[in-house]
C-alpha cells in the first residue's frame, strides 16, 4: 500500500492543533511547518509527530510546499490547523491508498463552522478543496493569499467531509480580513497590473456581494449567522477595493511608502509594532 504524509502549517494554533492532529493519527507521517509560534503550538505538535520544522512565513502555499519537500509519503494530504478529518473521510482516503486509483489528486468536500453553527449555504458550502494528491504529480499555484495546488493529471472528488472550524468569533473574522484584503490587492495586481478601484466598485460591489450570498445562494437559511456572514463578506469586498484605491492613490502621489500588500511586508510591519 502506498504511504501518505499529512502536511500542515501553523502560527499560534494552540486552540486548534490537537483536534486537527488527533484526526490524522492514522497517517504514515505528519509534517508540521510552524512559523515561530509564540504560544504552545510547536510543543503540542511534537506530542503527535517528530517532524516539526520552523521557518519564517512566506505565504501559505509556499510554506506548505516546504512541508511537502520534507514529506516522504507517496501521497500528500494538506490540511489547515483549524480543520478536522472526519472518520469517514479518513476511511475513504485509506481506501484510495489500499485499492489504488487512476487519479493523481482529489478535491475534498469541506464544511465550515462559523459563529456557533455549521454553515450550509451562502456560497460557503459545498466547498471542494484540492488537498489530496500524489507527491510526484502536483503543481503549486502560488499567490500572496489563497494560493493552492493542482495536478496536470486526472483528478477526482471525495464526498466525505473535512470539517473547517473557521471563525469562532467575529473578532477572528475581522482580524483575518485585515490581512487577507491587503494580500488580495497583491493578487489583483498580479492578475491585472492596471487594476483600479473606481467609486462605483466601492459602492456597488459590496451590495452585489451581499445580495448574492444572502439571497441568491440562500444564506438566509443559515439564520442570523448567515446574515452576519453576508454582511462581513460585503465589508471584505468594500475593504479590498478601498485598499486598492489607497494603493493607487499613494502610487500616483509618489510620496511616502506604499501600503503593505505582501506577506513579507505585513510581517515586517507587525514586527515593528
Amino acid at each position: 500500500m502506498e504511504r501518505i504524509s499529512v502536511v500542515l502549517t501553523t502560527l499560534n494554533e494552540e486552540a486548534n492543533i490537537e483536534r486537527c492532529l488527533k484526526s490524522v493519527r492514522w497517517a504514515d507521517e505528519i509534517v508540521v511547518v510552524d512559523s515561530f509560534s509564540w504560544d504552545r503550538t510547536a510543543e503540542l505538535a511534537r506530542r503527535y509527530t517528530g517532524r516539526v520544522y520552523q521557518h519564517v512565513y512566506p505565504g501559505s502555499s509556499r510554506q506548505v510546499q516546504r512541508g511537502i519537500e520534507y514529506a516522504t509519503g507517496d501521497w500528500i494530504l494538506v490540511i489547515d490547523a483549524d480543520e478536522e478529518v472526519t472518520p469517514p473521510l479518513a476511511e475513504a482516503i485509506r481506501t484510495v491508498l489500499r485499492e489504488g486509483t487512476g487519479n493523481d489528486g482529489f478535491r475534498i468536500l469541506r464544511k465550515p463552522y462559523a459563529f456557533g453553527r455549521w454553515i450550509e449555504h451562502g456560497g460557503w458550502f459545498p466547498d471542494y478543496q484540492f488537498r489530496l494528491f500524489r507527491k510526484s504529480r502536483y503543481r503549486p499555484e502560488h499567490q500572496e493569499v489563497h494560493g493552492g495546488f493542482t495536478t496536470d493529471g486526472r483528478s477526482g472528488r471525495l464526498e466525505e467531509l473535512l470539517l473547517h472550524h473557521t471563525y469562532p468569533t467575529i473578532y477572528s473574522y475581522v482580524e483575518k480580513m485585515n490581512d487577507y484584503t491587503s494580500l488580495q490587492v497583491s493578487n489583483k495586481l498580479a492578475a491585472d497590473p492596471g487594476a483600479q478601484a473606481p467609486w462605483h466598485k466601492l459602492v456597488l460591489s459590496p451590495l452585489s456581494h451581499f445580495l448574492r450570498m444572502f439571497i441568491v445562494h440562500k444564506g438566509y437559511r443559515d439564520g442570523f449567522q448567515g446574515f452576519v456572514l453576508a454582511l462581513l463578506d460585503a465589508a471584505y469586498t468594500m475593504l479590498l477595493y478601498a485598499k486598492l484605491w489607497e494603493y493607487r492613490m499613494r502610487e500616483r502621489e509618489g510620496e511616502g511608502k506604499l501600503p503593505p500588500i505582501t506577506n513579507v511586508q505585513l510581517s515586517l510591519l507587525k514586527h515593528r509594532q
